[in-house]
Formats: structure tokens, sequence, C-alpha cells
């Protein structure tokens, strides 16, 4: 039996508890005249305490067993303000079968109210649970799609279209996985609804979806459209990401991730998500860096919007440098995105050297030294050559300096906690 059912059970017990030795007792005749009955007042007192029962089982205030018991109650002072005070001299008798008679109705009458005023199926295990409430099956949801789009096929041609309902139908395709025909809902809703940025965005992740996932193309169009029309709209944001991504522009998917990170929740998963992409796109855009193999001697005098130097290491890390690793020179701006706005990499071997960086060195075209009035130049020493930052690694940081800075003389002195 379920916990539910026990605490029934002993509410049950205890209602009988109260109720039956009263029932058994032998009454006692009461010293007012024979025949005289309550008086009015008090029945109509107990009519309104009736009415509030019923006014607390509607309003959930109580539970079907609690409304039975104080019914129960309620119709017995009924009876007893309504009975002659003075009663034969014996009604043992019929105090036993009252008793009996109650005993056997009150179950059956909390059971009869709460199988239609509560919810039986609490009551089940949850394995029968699952049959009372179970979800539609794969054939009804298909069934229902079939049905939706069967009704707007044959809308009459004087009722005006309804870009919603083709939206949603697109969307069950795409539950469905039919991505041919959400695709084929989709172009008729944006033809109704051409504005509409979540729509647009929407359409270019089925029309991936049909390319094999593939952004290129058409789908990249509807993404521009979309942020053309809703800059802000995090899947289109997303989807730009990927895109860029696809066509071997890490620079440009970080720039969009970016900006989606920035307007998503924080704690949702679609913010998680973005930050392992994210990753994936730096790494991108480190292990993509010029490799800087020209002698120091030789090298060209910085543009005016450079930043050049020297960069070194610091005695005390000499024993924990290795000729293979790579060292990646960078520069960032100081509030805001982390990502490189220029960079340099090399081997180990050859510190202390010269370094310039500038907009030829940029990983991306909407992100460049000179876009910013100051930066932050970080130095770091990579042991297996990974692009992205490890316990371990060897780094310097200078900074905030401005772009065009000459002579600036960057030494790596800490180790990555």
């Amino acid at each position: 039996m379920t916990l539910l059912g026990l605490l029934g059970l002993a509410l049950l017990l205890l209602a009988l508890a109260m109720l039956l030795p009263a029932l058994l007792r032998s009454p006692r005749p009461a010293p007012t005249q024979a025949g005289s009955l309550a008086p009015e007042p008090n029945l109509a007192l107990l009519r309104e305490q009736k009415a509030q029962l019923d006014e607390q089982l509607g309003s959930g205030a109580i539970g079907p067993a609690q409304y039975a018991l104080a019914s129960s109650e309620l119709e017995q002072r009924v009876l007893d303000e309504a009975a002659p005070a003075t009663a034969p001299p014996s009604r043992t008798g019929g105090g036993r079968l009252s008793a009996l008679l109650l005993g056997l109705a009150l179950p059956l009458l909390a059971l009869a109210l709460y199988s239609w005023l509560g919810q039986p199926q609490a009551v089940l295990a949850p394995e029968l649970q699952a049959g009372v409430a179970a979800e539609p099956t794969q054939a009804q949801v298909e069934a229902m799609v079939a049905q939706l789009a069967k009704r707007l096929d044959e809308q009459p041609s004087g009722q005006p279209p309804d870009p919603q309902a083709w939206e949603m139908l697109a969307r069950a395709y795409a539950s469905l996985q039919r991505f041919e025909e959400s695709n084929r809902a989709y172009i008729r809703a944006g033809e109704l609804a051409p504005r509409n940025a979540q729509l647009l965005a929407d359409h270019a992740d089925v029309l991936a979806m049909v390319q094999g996932q593939s952004a290129a193309g058409e789908p990249t169009r509807l993404i521009e459209r979309a942020l053309a029309i809703d800059p802000k709209n995090l899947k289109a944001l997303a989807l730009a990401g990927t895109a860029a991504l696809q066509r071997q522009d890490p620079g440009a998917a970080v720039v969009f991730w970016s900006r989606a990170q920035a307007l998503a929740p924080p704690d949702s998963e679609f913010a998680a998500g973005l930050a392992s992409s994210l990753d994936v796109a730096r790494a991108q855009l480190l292990a993509a860096a010029p490799q800087g193999s020209r002698p120091a001697a030789s090298a060209p005098a910085a543009p005016a919007l450079a930043i050049s130097g020297t960069v070194s290491l610091a005695p005390a890390l000499a024993a924990q440098l290795a000729a293979s690793d790579t060292v990646f020179v960078f520069a960032r701006a100081v509030q805001g995105s982390r990502m490189p706005l220029a960079i340099l990499k090399f081997k180990a071997s050859e510190l202390p050297r010269a370094f310039t960086l500038d907009d030829s060195s940029a990983m991306s075209q909407e992100l460049k030294l000179s876009s910013v009035g100051q930066v932050m130049l970080v130095a770091r020493v990579s042991r297996s050559g990974n692009a992205m930052p490890q316990a371990g690694d060897l780094t310097g940081e200078l900074g905030p300096v401005k772009p065009g800075a000459p002579g600036l003389r960057l030494v790596i002195n800490s180790v990555q906690p």
C-alpha cells in the first residue's frame, strides 16, 4: 500500500474512533420537554457550515477525506438538533446498527468523492502512472502533423493565409527530422512573414540540414537577412559563427560567437555550448598564426600603427625551457573580447628575439590592432604546442600599450597555474 493510502486509512480510522463510541453509548434522557425541536437558528447555522464545507472542497482548501469526515459530523449534529430531546429508554440496538452502517458508508463515501474530485492516478505506482498519462506516440504525432498540413493545403482561397500556422508546420516537420518538407513549409512561411528574424534563422538551420549540415550558399544568405533585421538574434549569431568556421574563417566565428555569448543567459546550456565553440575557434586562430622565421637583424621597420620590441625569458625560468617549445606573442584588447588582434608564433630556440605586430598579422578582418586604442602584450611558451593555455605554460604580459609604440621589452617571467 502506498503512503497516500496509509494516510487515508489512518484518517478514516480516526474518524470512526471519534464517532462510533457516541453511537454505541446508550443515550441519557434530557430534562427538556418531549417532542420539542431545536430552535431554527441552530439548524440555519449548521446549513451555513455545510455550505462553507462545500466551498472549501471546491477551492481545494480541504481534501475529500476531510470533507467526508466533517460532513458526517454535521449530519449527526443535524440529527441531534432535529430529534426529540428525550429519547426512548433503550436505543442500543439502533445505535449499533447506525455504527455499523456508518463504519461501512464513511470509507465508501471518501473513496467515491476522491475518485470524482481527486487524482486517483496519484496513488498508482510510477510504472503504472506512465500508462495513465502516456506521451503521444510517433504515429499520433505524425497524424496530427499530416492533418495540419492538409488543412493548410486545402485552405479556401478567400481565407487569409496564416504565417504562424505554416511556421508551426515547419517546426513540426523539423522535430520529426523531415527536413525537406520542413524547408518547403519555411519557404511558404517566409513568403508570408519576410521580416521575421527568428523564422529566417530557423529556416537557415533546416536548410543547412538539407544540404548535409552545410551553411554555404542560401543558408548563409538567410542568416545575413536575419541579422540585418535583428542583430541580437541569438540563433542567427550562433549560426553565423558556424558558417564562418565552415568557410575557414575562425576569426569571424569568434566575433559572432562572442556577441552571442554576451547576450545569452550566463548559466544556460546555450552559453556553455558557445564557450566550447569559442575554444575551438580560438585554437584554430592560434594554430594558423604566421611563423616568424626572419632573423632579428633583418626585421623591417615597424609600420606607423605596429607594436615592436623584444621578447625574452627570465633567467629564473631558463631551466624550464626546451628548444622545441612553441612561443606565441600576441596583442589583445584591454577590455572586451580576449581574442588576439595580432599574433606571432616561433620556436623557443629563437629566444630572445625581436617581434613586430601589426594589421598584417591580424587573425580576422573584423578585429585588427589598429581598431583599438590600447592593448595588452602577452607572450606564452607552450610545451605541447597547443594553442590553448595549459597549466605549466610560461607566460609574460606587458601593458596597456598603444599601437605604434616601439622598443618594448616583453619578459616571460611566470608559470601558468
